[in-house]
């Protein structure tokens, strides 16, 4: 097994990712810290600490308070507020890694706004703080909640493709989001994973039979209809973990669902190591540069950044297909891009809904919705209006237009 990893990465290398070991020491022996000018000259990325005293970043226009429309991009370009740190950086591996704690060091050094990963909480839980599961008993069984932990605990469940399907959904909307900050704000994103490595997991629950490959074939037709206006991330940081490690890792923190988990086993966190090297590290190298550390001793965020900071972004020319996402030769190209990521967010997720008829697993009878609907609305208080305007929990909307979470 060691052997097939070892070889793996060395594919991975060839292909022109650059490989790090973890260490306390930079990446580069004998390696000096840059003067300002040589920063400011390649325009790559900047910590806190080696800015410009006196820098300041050009007020964010206001993009959750105001819709950014063909108005007022008229009077408000988007790249006036890009510096060197307006870019998207995806930390990202296997289960275990501790890769929220990296991302937010990360984006902490760098002064970038941090995203956390993908919670199905934000579908089951509304804005008044009632969950949907606590009425899932009184669901249809096809319509039930089911969540990561459900997952492990029984990987081969019905639901498994829903969930996926609902994990699809978040992490779209999670990177439209991603989108949207920087080219209001200028301010990076650090994001804990992203839309695109999620694949890498259905990949695998399609080898190990936990959904059908009907559902894996419909997941990429789905989400290839939905991201294909995306701009991919300017860095990947992989955290690369052998297969052992992580089963160390699991046991160690004890949670009951992951411990005898059928999923956190030797057989399937291989599949999952194979998936991400092969498909997921080769393909988002050909767009984004990429960083790979063995973290199978958890790193220090700021030798990270340090590695960061020596990536020359600007290198690539009007030919080259790495970051070619990020490159538009007119301001009203970047106006198009931000007021679809902004305005449409909800238009663009509202490609991700339909089901397909041929795979059962996703699809429910109009008796089953009905009665989801009916559960929905009138037994989780706040369910049956919209946020804002449901007096019976408090809110007060005399002379409200819309609702609060709009």
């Amino acid at each position: 097994m060691a052997g097939t990893v070892s070889a793996v990465v060395a594919t991975v290398r060839q292909r022109g990712i650059v490989s790090l070991a973890r260490c306390s020491l930079p990446l580069l022996s004998g390696a000096k810290t840059f003067d300002l000018s040589q920063i400011e000259q390649r325009r790559g990325i900047v910590s806190k600490s080696m800015r410009l005293p006196d820098y300041k970043r050009k007020a964010p226009f206001p993009y959750t308070e105001k819709r950014y429309n063909l108005w007022r991009a008229i009077f408000d370009d988007t790249t006036q507020r890009f510096d060197e740190n307006s870019k998207i950086l995806v930390v990202d591996g296997p289960p275990s890694g501790n890769k929220a704690k990296l991302a937010m060091g990360i984006a902490e050094e760098l002064d970038m706004m941090y995203m956390p990963g993908a919670n199905l909480d934000e579908r089951y839980i509304n804005k008044y703080g009632y969950d949907l599961r606590s009425v899932n008993d009184q669901l249809p069984p096809n319509v039930r909640c089911f969540d990561i932990n459900d997952f492990l605990r029984d990987p081969n469940h019905w639901l498994v493709a829903k969930m996926q399907f609902e994990l699809m959904r978040i992490r779209f909307g999670q990177y439209l989001d991603a989108l949207s900050h920087v080219l209001n704000t200028g301010q990076g994103v650090v994001m804990n994973r992203s839309i695109y490595s999620e694949g890498v997991f259905v990949d695998t629950m399609a080898e190990h039979g936990f959904i059908t490959k009907k559902a894996q074939s419909f997941y990429f037709e789905t989400l290839e209809q939905g991201d294909y206006e995306f701009m991919r991330p300017h860095l990947v940081i992989y955290l690369d973990i052998p297969v052992q490690q992580v089963l160390k890792n699991i046991k160690d923190r004890n949670r009951p669902e992951e411990v005898n988990s059928p999923f956190y086993t030797a057989k399937v966190l291989a599949s999952l190591e194979k998936n991400y090297k092969e498909k997921y590290l080769r393909k988002m190298a050909k767009h984004a540069e990429v960083l790979v550390y063995n973290w199978k001793e958890e790193g220090d965020p700021e030798v990270v950044v340090e590695d960061i900071e020596r990536i020359n972004f600007d290198k690539y020319t009007d030919y080259d297909l790495k970051l070619e996402d990020w490159r538009f030769d007119k301001e009203w190209d970047w106006k198009y891009k931000r007021i679809m990521f902004s305005q449409y967010r909800e238009h663009l997720l509202s490609d991700l809904i339909l089901p397909k008829l041929n795979v059962p697993e996703l699809v429910a009878t109009a008796d089953e919705v009905m009665t989801f609907y009916d559960v929905y609305e009138n037994k989780v208080p706040g369910n049956k209006y919209l946020h804002g305007f449901n007096k019976d929990l408090g809110d007060s909307y005399l002379f409200k237009l819309k609702s609060d979470s709009l």
